[in-house]
């Protein structure tokens, strides 16, 4: 009798929920939100929908799960020191995540009531505390905080990728800028005119964070009021 002939290959080992995340973060690295789908996912997990819904109810769920993981790595990575420290290092380390993966920052804002932002936004509150903001002044400075956080950082991230469609490197981009503002109604635009020459040189990280820094110091200022 001849030897029976091997099934479909399918990875023997089982099928657990991490694994599902994480072949979902990697097309969504490559592919995008819209690269993100039950089909791609079972060819590149070698297995049918079938087993990929037993972990995962929807492709929202499916979503919120690889943000999370992604938010997850980025928070447990912060080392905790003085409030203001920890609150800086959270967002400098949100705003490469979403620079890395551009489609975390919109998976944020269309889950609001999910883990991944109640994560963050956990995070900051409690050193909000820590510093001493009064309980009625804690919801509008986690609130200032999150939004510039998240709002930057995505604006950063889409930046990065339309001048990658665009097939121009960061120096490209910011001369262009730079060039077309320099060039603007001097009645209409003298701002815009005066910091054209900054655009050409300014480091995107250092602006985020002087950014975190204004907000902290009008957060402090305004605990005596």
């Amino acid at each position: 009798m001849g030897k029976k002939a091997r099934s479909s290959p399918r990875r023997e080992e089982s099928l657990s929920r991490d694994r599902i995340i994480e072949a979902s973060i990697e097309l969504l690295d490559s592919s995008g939100e819209s690269g993100l789908t039950f089909r791609a996912l079972s060819d590149r997990l070698a297995t049918g929908p079938g087993a990929i819904y037993w972990h995962i109810v929807n492709k929202s769920d499916l979503l919120a799960a690889a943000c999370d993981a992604v938010v997850a790595r980025t928070m447990n990575e912060t080392v905790v020191t003085t409030p203001e420290a920890t609150i800086q290092a959270v967002a400098l380390g949100l705003f490469d995540v979403i620079d890395e993966h551009p489609w975390v920052g919109s998976a944020l804002t269309s889950s609001p009531g999910l883990s991944p932002i109640v994560r963050i936004l956990e995070c900051i509150g409690q050193q909000i505390r820590a510093l001493g903001v009064p309980d009625e002044q804690q919801w509008a400075s986690v609130g200032a905080l999150m939004a510039y956080i998240l709002g930057v950082s995505s604006q950063n991230a889409a930046n990065g990728q339309l001048a990658r469609t665009r097939g121009l490197d960061r120096s490209d981009f910011l001369e262009a800028v730079s060039t077309a503002w320099s060039q603007l109604d001097p009645r209409e635009y003298p701002f815009a005119r005066s910091v054209a020459g900054q655009i050409r040189d300014h480091d995107d990280r250092m602006d985020f964070l002087a950014g975190i820094d204004l907000i902290l110091s009008g957060i402090k200022s305004s605990r005596g009021r």
